[in-house]
């Protein structure tokens, strides 16, 4: 029997057939499977991954562990964790899974620990709460890792703190950052993904609305353009210059927060930072305001303020993921899947064909960390460009999309300085 803990081993069957469904989509990282069901890279090499346990990471579990991987799976974040994929994992491909949608914090962090007890040489993670478990109260385990990857903004910047501290003990490639990556799945994945987890929660019409994108990286521009496409009229908050004249380049408005929340309609933050939208803004905020989050972690909205503000009686469940805080003057601020990551809690994130690059990406980082391991001072490291491009073709040949190559007067002449006009 495989250990694990998850909520209902009979849903199997259903979480099967979600699996398969997600297969279609991802043909890039079904390609690398069938390679390392051939080559057996990673035969041996015990894995621990900290991701959102849906149909698409699934996926990614079974190309590990088709390229000999002992892998064991728990979840980034309470709410993300799709159930029947936990019980398919577990009772059709035996694979450990320690992750039960809604769990509580203790569960949360007693499932990382199981994830790592088996001892890995590889971490994978979404956020950074595994590495941060090994580098705290697991440091025993430190000495047997060799490598790990990061799949988010939020978890590279934490990493990122960790190494100039001069403190992370293994090498980590940020998977987030490589193109194949924040180009598709931040973009496309997040923009459509964030919208859909909204609309269910809340069956509104987005057109006409004024919705509020907190951040501009990546994340925000897919929010963006997806909500302008909706009808939206989108205003934009943002603390870098550069990124916020590229969004009135892109013709949105841009506003401080301060003045943001006196007119919009739906608010989503997407900056990975903490209380983007604080006490000030929901007193200025108008009835029935609507407010969620796309950032990794639920710390963008100031819920605890949100809650003192309301006070007895708040918050009222009002729909399935969706929360009324009743404010001083009989004002009403709706907030969606207790601020969590709306796309995973109220609906089932990324689509599969953008997770196909990202995952890509984890597979063959894994491969190349086994093969080719870091060496020097543990650091934050990029995508190998060659493996980035590996991704990109692969996908370009499976949509059957044929690109120019370079000739060799072409190739000549970028490396060369000699000719001019």
């Amino acid at each position: 029997m495989t250990v694990s803990d998850i909520a209902d081993p009979a849903l199997a069957a259903a979480g099967e057939l979600r699996l398969d469904w997600a297969s279609r989509e991802m043909p890039t990282l079904r390609a690398i499977r069938e390679r390392f069901a051939a080559e057996r890279p990673l035969d041996g090499v015990r894995c621990s991954a900290c991701l959102h346990v849906t149909a698409e990471t699934a996926n990614l579990a079974l190309t590990l562990q088709a390229g000999g991987a002992d892998v064991r799976l728990c979840a980034s974040n309470p709410l993300s964790t799709q159930d029947d994929i936990a019980a398919a994992l577990v009772e059709r491909h035996g694979i450990p899974v320690f992750a039960i949608r809604g769990e509580d914090d203790a569960t949360y962090y007693r499932h990382i620990d199981a994830a790592v007890e088996h001892g890995p040489r590889i971490t994978m993670d979404d956020g950074a709460d595994l590495v941060a478990r090994l580098h705290t109260t697991r440091r025993d385990l430190l000495p047997g890792v060799t490598g790990g990857t990061e799949e988010t903004t939020t978890g590279v910047i934490r990493l990122r703190a960790l190494a100039e501290r001069g403190e992370l003990a293994y090498p980590i490639i940020a998977v987030n950052d490589a193109e194949t990556k924040h180009f598709f799945d931040n973009r496309y994945g997040t923009g459509q993904s964030t919208l859909d987890g909204v609309l269910r929660a809340t069956n509104l019409l987005l057109a006409g609305k004024v919705l509020v994108v907190a951040g501009y990286g990546w994340c925000g521009k897919g929010v963006a353009m997806r909500a302008r496409g909706m009808g939206s009229r989108v205003v934009v908050t943002e603390v870098q210059a550069t990124r916020a004249l590229e969004a009135v380049m892109d013709g949105f408005e841009v506003l401080p927060m301060a003045d943001a929340a006196a007119i919009g309609d739906l608010f989503i933050t997407a900056t990975g930072d903490l209380h983007v939208i604080d006490a000030q803004h929901f007193a200025a905020m108008k009835d029935g305001a609507v407010v969620a989050n796309s950032g990794h972690f639920n710390v963008e909205i100031n819920i605890e303020a949100l809650a003192e503000m309301a006070g007895e009686g708040s918050p009222r469940a009002v729909r399935p993921f969706v929360d009324e805080y009743r404010l001083p003057g009989d004002r009403r601020v709706h907030l969606l899947a207790e601020g969590r990551l709306v796309n995973l809690s109220a609906a089932e994130g990324h689509p599969p064909s953008v997770m196909d690059m990202s995952f890509a990406n984890q597979a063959l980082a894994a491969e190349y960390l086994v093969q080719s391991p870091p060496r020097g001072a543990p650091a934050v490291i990029d995508v190998p460009p060659a493996l980035d491009q590996q991704v990109a073709r692969i996908k370009l040949d499976a949509m059957g999309v044929a690109i120019d190559t370079l000739t060799a007067e072409q190739e000549e002449y970028l490396h060369s300085w000699e000719m001019g006009t």
